[in-house]
């Protein structure tokens, strides 16, 4: 069993690229859906709160993990817990997501590769990023690989979820 501050050393540029991405994501969110005002009106707040705000939540749990993997921790239990409680708060947000989808009737109307990328994708990312943190606590170094795929994965669900939502935005304002 590697000490963890050996465990994570090869990651240190994985961690610092893949926030660094994230966190730019975050920031070119927010100026695509100012481009896009338009296409979020009062009858359409439910999109935005449903889809947009999600994308957020997954960048940000992307920095969130990075910049936790950054950090001096030096224990493998910490670094677990912290990792866990992010998984949890990310699946914590994707049922509140489905719930309200359900709710403002958008599961019926959205298409089922939406449902896949905005529902099912994220719950699975945010399940592996609660592995790795469970195998981090138990002092895998395992989990370290396991994060570091959790982490892309939610990374790239968030870019290709951005995009569609930004092609939505565009094409909705001209209608």
């Amino acid at each position: 069993m590697l000490p963890l501050t050996d465990a994570l050393g090869s990651w240190h540029d994985f961690y610092a690229l893949l926030g660094t991405a994230s966190a730019t994501m975050v920031g070119l969110l927010f100026v695509a859906v100012s481009v896009g005002s338009g296409a979020f009106s009062r009858d359409r707040r439910a999109p935005l709160r449903v889809f947009v705000s999600a994308s957020v939540v997954h960048f940000s749990s992307v920095l969130a993990v990075s910049l936790i993997v950054l950090a001096p921790v030096g224990s493998w239990t910490l670094l677990g817990v912290l990792i866990l409680g992010c998984s949890i708060f990310g699946l914590g947000y994707s049922g509140f997501a489905w719930r309200d989808m359900v709710r403002d009737g958008l599961s019926k109307q959205i298409e089922l590769d939406d449902r896949v990328w905005y529902v099912v994708f994220p719950v699975v990312g945010y399940l592996f990023e609660a592995a790795s943190g469970i195998a981090l606590t138990l002092r895998s170094d395992l989990g370290c690989a396991a994060l570091a795929t959790a982490a892309g994965m939610l990374l790239g669900i968030g870019i290709h979820n951005a995009w569609d939502i930004t092609v939505w935005a565009v094409t909705r304002r001209r209608e």
